[in-house]
């Protein structure tokens, strides 16, 4: 499994979180509300935190390419809905013991 993380700061996390997951709830499964997400693709899966000032996302796969993917489309959905705040994501690996 492979996993990466990312965190962007707004003061509309929680907005973005429940916006990303009504996006994709058209067309695949998410589960969410106000300070959590998870979206759940056929390459993997997001899960979504809201905290005060910041959205924190943890992206997981079976694959590295399929989490290069995963992590391509929900920053590109991000990027997009959050155009005023220009965000740029960071993904970090996370290693697990």
């Amino acid at each position: 499994m492979f996993t990466s993380n990312a965190k962007f700061t707004t003061e509309r996390a929680s907005s973005y979180l429940q916006q990303l997951c009504k996006h994709f709830g058209h067309k695949i499964e998410v589960q969410f509300d106000s300070t959590s997400g998870l979206i759940t693709f056929p390459f993997g899966q997001c899960v979504l935190a809201a905290e005060q000032g910041v959205l924190e996302l943890t992206i997981s796969a079976e694959t590295q390419a399929e989490l290069t993917k995963s992590c391509r489309v929900i920053g590109s959905h991000l990027e997009r809905f959050a155009f005023r705040e220009n965000p740029k994501l960071d993904w970090q690996p996370v290693v697990s013991a």
